[in-house]
């Protein structure tokens, strides 16, 4: 995971595309990302075999969204949102479905491969992308076809997710690191619904590595830890937790939590 760890830790930025597969090797750990890199070639192929030369920013954004979602087929996953794999680049590209941060990180991907200007943007509880060369641009939301979206649009879509609006810094493009982070936290909250929890620590531990003193990261993989009934490290976790959050709401909670954790390990002495 050398790419995604280098990324996260905001480091000179790598291959989005090799680290979101490293992502997917938590899923898959005996995943080989040449193949899935391969069809990301494929798919960037198909879509320059489509383009007259000098084609202009808004044929290529039709040309690109009729292969992608028309053609190829992909779409959003709409039933089973939550499946871990819809996190994972790997199986996104071979079910043609996913989140829309995953399908966003293809868009971004192929367009990079064609040398066109794709950024992600990290809505509040939704993700797209931005085309913008200059002289055409536009958002694009992957998960519901390729739709192009106004800024208005954009502004209507984390109202309807969030029930806020998105202000300028939500409709900033995003770097690699951001993409990463979000999706780490997608395929963490995956986990936990389905019950994966040594998964959801081998992602948590992700996170503490890129932010060590983001004290919900402590507690999240604290509780997973408990689950696992691995007790001495959920002890240490969640009094970190503390330590990073002394004000935290839940500290009477978290604290009568570490007692009963005492009184089991002294049980076994």
């Amino acid at each position: 995971m050398e790419a995604l760890r280098r990324a996260i830790r905001d480091q000179p930025e790598g291959r989005l595309d090799v680290a979101a597969l490293e992502i997917a090797c938590i899923e898959t750990p005996d995943l080989d990302p040449e193949p899935f890199l391969r069809v990301l070639d494929r798919i960037a192929s198909g879509i320059s075999s489509r383009l007259p030369t000098g084609v202009s920013g808004r044929e290529f954004v039709r040309v690109a969204n009729d292969y992608l979602f028309v053609e190829l087929g992909f779409k959003g996953s709409e039933i089973d949102y939550n499946d871990p794999r819809n996190s994972c680049l790997n199986s996104v590209l071979d079910r043609r479905t996913g989140l829309p941060i995953s399908l966003s990180v293809i868009y971004v991907e192929v367009a990079r491969r064609l040398g066109r200007p794709v950024s992600g943007i990290g809505l509040p509880g939704h993700f797209i992308v931005e085309y913008n060369d200059g002289e055409f641009a536009t958002y694009i939301d992957p998960f519901h076809s390729g739709r192009l979206l106004s800024l208005e649009d954009c502004r209507q879509l984390a109202r309807d997710r969030t029930g806020s609006d998105a202000d300028a810094t939500a409709l900033a493009p995003v770097g690699t690191r951001y993409i990463l982070v979000r999706m780490l936290n997608n395929l963490r909250s995956a986990y936990f619904r389905s019950k994966q929890f040594d998964k959801m620590v081998a992602v948590t531990d992700l996170l503490i590595e890129a932010f060590p003193q983001n004290g919900e990261y402590y507690k999240a993989r604290g509780v997973a830890r408990l689950r696992l009934r691995q007790f001495r490290s959920a002890q240490s976790d969640l009094e970190t937790y503390l330590k990073h959050s002394p004000n935290a709401e839940d500290r009477a909670q978290i604290a009568q939590q570490l007692s009963s954790i005492h009184r089991w390990m002294g049980r076994q002495n």
